[in-house]
């Protein structure tokens, strides 16, 4: 996963994830940051065209001269997966971070992993040190050989607690805004490890939590910040069927705009609404036949209400937007009666390790209660007892 950077590259990490006028760096109030909104960077279009930490490592080829290899321009002819003339990094295959190819070395080593630190999607606040003398986050924990983010966020969001913190691919901590604001930042590279419940997410790393806010995904809340982002809920896992979730976004000004970052929808009966929460009119309605137009939306409206829904067959990646206030109403008016605006309808191979290394968290696997299910985590102390560790299978080869 690369090498570890140089003290003053560390130092500009640390500066980096440090909470601005109390928006932590990754803060879900502060989208403009990133590059990414999916967990994995699959939807990264960037410039970086070196591996490593922040572009340090191995140039990149183009991936129109890759065509020996399993992905290339020519095997994404649409550009879905952003292949093209050119070496930036991309993930074209759902592996848990973008990546490129790298001229074969005497090892035969022949793709590397590139760390973007613009991405990362908002809600992450990064990666940190966690020498269990104290824990890094001090509420409850768990562990699950299921775990993914959001089982991780769900629990803690239940648990009453801000952040959530995956460790090790298969523990989650629960913590608070104090914990972060005595954490000690690590290197992005080293929370690089499966979660035992996805294979295109880590969960942290051996000593090492990947630290989120609980809000990332509910399906519920009221948001007044000046910006932030809307996930669907259970993001980033899919949203799963029968979803009645609502948001109101209140940020200061007279309107608001809107851009949608990712929008997947199973089918026609999956919905999402866009309503003036002060007079309950419907002003825009998407669903899995009639995704958003590109390009920012702008509606007149100071309040705003998201209601989505899916039925009882749906589930898929969902959506994340990015909202702002607008301080006039300069902004797309409401849909006139008679028009065409859909009517309301009466109201869910990665370069790891599995030994846990020193000060890595140690699993009960058989202690577990059934995550998967909705119910919580085994309770337990802050460092459990490991038995019967099975590693996630390997990526299949990139050849």
């Amino acid at each position: 996963m690369g090498t570890r950077p140089p003290k003053a590259l560390l130092l500009l990490l640390l500066l980096r994830l440090l909470p601005p006028r109390g928006a932590s760096a990754g803060s879900l109030q502060s989208p403009g940051l990133s590059e990414c909104f999916q967990v994995n960077g699959a939807d990264y279009r960037g410039h970086q065209n070196r591996t490593g930490p922040r572009g340090a490592g191995r140039p990149c080829l183009y991936w129109d001269q890759t065509q020996q290899h399993s992905y290339s321009s020519a095997s994404d002819p649409q550009g879905r997966w952003g292949l093209g003339a050119h070496n930036f990094c991309r993930n074209p295959d759902g592996d848990v971070q973008p990546w490129c190819y790298v001229a074969e070395t005497e090892e035969g080593i022949y793709w590397r992993y590139c760390d973007i630190p613009t991405c990362h999607m908002p809600g992450y606040l990064g990666c940190f040190v966690d020498s269990g003398a104290p824990p890094a986050l001090s509420g409850p924990s768990g562990t699950s050989t299921k775990l993914t983010v959001q089982v991780c966020l769900r629990f803690c969001r239940m648990k009453g607690y801000q952040l959530a913190g995956v460790e090790a691919g298969y523990a989650c901590f629960c913590g608070s805004e104090s914990d972060l604001a005595r954490g000690r930042p690590a290197p992005a590279t080293d929370c690089d490890q499966i979660c035992f419940g996805h294979p295109g997410q880590l969960c942290g790393g051996d000593g090492r939590l990947g630290i989120y806010e609980v809000s990332v995904g509910s399906c519920q809340g009221n948001w007044t910040a000046p910006q932030g982002v809307i996930y669907s809920p259970d993001f980033p896992d899919e949203y799963g069927p029968d979803r009645n979730c609502s948001w109101v976004l209140a940020p200061p000004g007279a309107a608001l705009e809107l851009a949608f970052r990712l929008f997947e929808l199973a089918d026609s009966h999956d919905r999402l609404e866009l309503r003036d929460a002060t007079s309950g009119s419907l002003l825009r309605a998407f669903d899995g036949a009639r995704p958003p137009p590109p390009g920012p939306l702008r509606l007149r409206a100071a309040v705003l209400r998201l209601i989505f829904r899916s039925d009882a067959r749906g589930h898929a990646q969902g959506f994340a937007l990015t909202f702002q206030g607008l301080q006039d109403a300069d902004a797309d008016p409401a849909p006139l009666e008679g028009s065409t605006q859909t009517p309301a309808v009466p109201l869910d191979g990665a370069n790891v390790s599995c030994s846990p290394g020193p000060g890595g968290p140690e699993a009960s696997m058989g202690g577990e209660t059934g995550v998967g299910g909705g119910s919580e985590f085994g309770g337990g102390p802050s460092k459990p007892v490991l038995t019967g560790l099975v590693c996630p299978q390997p990526r299949s080869s990139r050849r």
